[in-house]
């Protein structure tokens, strides 16, 4: 072989090699909802985005969790604000909006309606999604409250994305996990919300 041939093979060999050891690209994986995500009445970083990123970085997922909580948002507000999410160039959008719109008794099917615009937005651009759903408190009555609990069902069978049934299943019940406004979980209860999530996540992400 000759030297400069022998020479291109060994900078090519070297190239290779240190592709196979170069680290991770960070994939980019946004929390889009409102105040339970913003973190509301918390630090940025007792939110449940930032629970669950230090649960992936020690799982070995290169991901960057954004925040992109924000409080009072509505369903309505989730289709103004979707394209700008889109714009980050997400792989994984996790979508939790509909409890305010459930607290001010919105109609059903604008609420529905407003998903499904957001899913179908998302899907369009080949973006992985968990669905989160929540429910109400019982004064709302069961009728409103089952037909609400059933957007989130409805929604996830028709796009075909996993669901997160109850956001605050299993929660609820554990002492200082919910602030006093009995609505927004402390950081305890964005600990446990992060945990409950992970299994939901992973089988959407690569390492």
């Amino acid at each position: 072989m000759k030297p400069r041939h022998a020479a291109s093979l060994l900078i090519a060999l070297i190239l290779f090699a240190a592709s196979l050891f170069a680290a991770p690209s960070e994939k980019t994986l946004i929390c889009f909802g409102d105040s339970i995500t913003a973190g509301f009445g918390l630090d940025v970083s007792q939110a449940y985005p930032a629970a669950l990123q230090h649960l992936l970085d020690t799982r070995g997922y290169h991901y960057h969790v954004v925040n992109a909580g924000v409080s009072g948002n509505t369903s309505k507000d989730a289709v103004a604000r979707v394209q700008s999410i889109l714009a980050q160039h997400p792989d994984v959008v996790l979508v939790e909006f509909g409890g305010n719109d459930g607290l001010r008794g919105l109609p059903l099917d604008l609420t529905r309606h407003n998903l499904d615009s957001v899913l179908t937005t998302l899907q369009a651009a080949h973006v992985k999604i968990l669905l989160v759903g929540i429910t109400l408190p019982p004064n709302y009555g069961q009728d409103y409250i089952h037909s609400f609990d059933a957007i989130y069902r409805e929604a996830a069978a028709k796009h075909h994305v996993p669901l997160m049934p109850m956001l605050y299943n299993g929660i609820y019940t554990i002492p200082g996990t919910i602030q006093p406004d009995g609505i927004h979980p402390t950081a305890k209860g964005s600990q446990l919300i992060a945990e409950h999530m992970l299994p939901l996540i992973t089988p959407l992400l690569r390492k």
